[in-house]
């Protein structure tokens, strides 16, 4: 039974991507997204720690000390800002380094935010649930500033504008690149 409840939950969760990148313009993105979910790796594991209001890749966390379907999932996609660290030219000898986060996977990290408030909140949700989650952890992980301002500024005008502003905002902005917005003084701001 969990095993079909966590199906379930990830094919839930990949059509509120796939509708959110689509409605943006990211079609590839939309179809592709998290199709590793569905590899033995995570899927699994998926099914053994299934809770249904939270990621069952925190539960193996809790029970192992650490999540290898989360490590294989980071990995392979490429909308997790934890793809993007690598080794550091300026930073401590072998020390490691969020980098730039291309705009197309920024737009799809929002929509997966989105997502999975939706799906883990339910009726509970708000477009203010994803900036929430946000300040929960993400806000003192390592995300290049850039890449933390771009995220920062979508998630606020969606908690106060909602999605249908934020959706035009994201395709015009962070996929066809129409506006001239100066993120770099969002950063500076930081």
């Amino acid at each position: 039974m969990k095993a079909w409840k966590h199906f379930c939950t990830i094919n839930h969760h990949k059509m509120l991507v796939m509708k959110g990148c689509f409605k943006v313009g990211l079609y590839r993105q939309g179809l592709l997204h998290d199709l590793s979910k569905y590899s033995p790796t995570e899927f699994l594991v998926g099914c053994k720690y299934f809770q249904g209001n939270m990621s069952p890749n925190n539960a193996e966390r809790e029970d192992k000390g650490y999540s290898a379907a989360w490590l294989h999932h980071k990995g392979r996609n490429k909308h997790h800002y934890e793809y993007w660290i690598d080794y550091s030219m300026q930073a401590l000898p072998g020390g490691m380094a969020p980098v730039p986060m291309p705009d197309k996977y920024i737009a799809e990290m929002i929509m997966d935010r989105i997502a999975a408030s939706k799906v883990y909140m339910g009726g509970e949700y708000t477009d203010r649930s994803p900036l929430d989650y946000y300040y929960q952890g993400t806000d003192r992980a390592p995300i290049h500033p850039e890449t933390k301002a771009k995220l920062l500024y979508v998630l606020e005008m969606l908690a106060e504008e909602g999605e249908e502003k934020t959706f035009r905002f994201i395709k015009e902005e962070l996929v066809q690149h129409k506006r001239c917005m100066d993120w770099h003084q969002l950063e500076k701001a930081e």
